[in-house]
């Protein structure tokens, strides 16, 4: 008998080339990325193999223009790829993802030149960062202080950014700043591109953190980089307009990468309740656990109806969806916080053990409440929406 997630999964709009990859991707995953997700979380090693396993099925292609070396597909094709790795290693999913936060803006933002330039590079397996958070900005970044000076026909940058997601391997950064000639915490916010290489940066040093070990989490540093002003995207200022167009569509794929995360323990905790025995009984026998069993798939699937929602609205050219992206957004992370906390409580003793993956992926789902926008953030975004002009 199909169980219901499957009968969604049939029921996602795919043509018979995002098919055909995804089961490629679903290939991958299953013979070398999931087997590999234990080994890379222990030893924090960034996982290359898995990105090299990637990068052979040309995945960053399909959010890439053809004109530009890219093999453009559905962004519902792109989310399911970002929930099918995610599931299987959540470290090499948010790897991957970032790729496309990153470098999508340059897709809707960047010149003829600068699209020429920069996306071929991460068309053939380049990777990609997004630079905005520094130890004074957060979730909210107006209050980032990296400086950007314009200096004749090129940009001077100095400053400090935490917490950026392959900050210390990415071939290029979307490196967010402020104009030092407009006055502002908004309106001086500004976007270029830095490219890998350039003097004056360097990494400060990766983070140790709870989940995501083998995704590297960087502080790097700029002092006195000079980048050319062709670099710039758009004018000086548009960064906060280049900023939130591009979370609008981050937003969902951090949602696929947290639900890959749900789906794992999920399906990990039905196979073992259907398995493991207490007083002479299967544990899903039990009446209260089918009943905590009906609440996390009931949330699961709601979640994940609307993430195939909202990237159909998406593929279909809807570009007002940040209310939406927010709901997703926190929904999908707590859904992913709580399925993977209570699968842990269904496997007993042995769910605190690193025998099995649960406590893992309950270390890897934390910070997805988090990043992107803390989920209260999101939540007061969603509240604000309703109020009267």
């Amino acid at each position: 008998m199909q169980t219901i997630f499957e009968k969604l999964d049939q029921h996602i709009t795919l043509s018979s080339e995002e098919s055909q990859l995804i089961q490629s991707v679903q290939s991958v995953c299953q013979d070398l990325i999931a087997p590999n997700a234990k080994r890379f979380d222990e030893s924090g090693e960034f996982p290359w193999e898995n990105i090299h396993a990637i990068n052979e099925l040309g995945l960053n292609a399909m959010f890439i223009p053809e004109e530009y070396s890219g093999a453009p597909l559905s962004y519902t094709s792109y989310l399911y790829c970002v929930r099918e790795i995610s599931k299987a290693c959540a470290s090499t999913g948010i790897i991957w993802a970032t790729n496309f936060h990153g470098m999508k803006p340059i897709i809707d933002f960047g010149t003829e030149e600068q699209k020429l330039r920069f996306l071929p590079t991460i068309a053939q397996g380049g990777i990609g960062s997004l630079a905005i958070t520094e130890p004074h900005a957060g979730s909210d970044a107006t209050g980032m202080r990296l400086s950007f000076t314009p200096d004749g026909d090129d940009i001077i940058i100095n400053g400090n950014k935490i917490f950026i997601s392959n900050g210390d391997v990415a071939d290029l950064y979307l490196l967010f700043g402020k104009w030092s000639e407009i006055p502002g915490s908004k309106e001086s916010i500004s976007a270029l591109v830095f490219e890998k290489g350039t003097p004056g940066f360097s990494v400060l040093g990766t983070e140790k953190k709870m989940g995501h070990r083998a995704a590297s989490t960087a502080s790097i540093s700029f002092n006195n980089c000079r980048v050319p002003r062709k670099n710039l995207l758009c004018n000086p200022g548009d960064g906060l307009k280049i900023l939130l167009s591009s979370l609008n569509k981050s937003r969902p794929s951090v949602a696929a990468h947290a639900l890959g995360i749900a789906r794992a323990a999920f399906d990990d905790g039905v196979n073992y309740i259907n398995e493991r025995q207490q007083s002479g009984k299967k544990i899903i026998e039990f009446q209260g656990i089918q009943f905590q069993l009906a609440d996390l798939a009931s949330e699961l699937f709601l979640c994940e109806s609307l993430l195939w929602s909202i990237a159909q609205s998406v593929d279909a050219g809807a570009t007002n969806f940040g209310t939406e992206a927010s709901i997703l957004k926190y929904r999908a992370t707590d859904a992913a916080m709580k399925i993977t906390t209570e699968v842990v409580g269904l496997f007993g003793g042995y769910g605190y053990c690193q025998d099995y993956r649960v406590e893992r992926l309950m270390r890897d789902a934390k910070i997805t409440q988090i990043w992107e926008g803390t989920n209260q953030i999101h939540r007061q975004l969603v509240g604000r929406h309703f109020l009267k002009k």
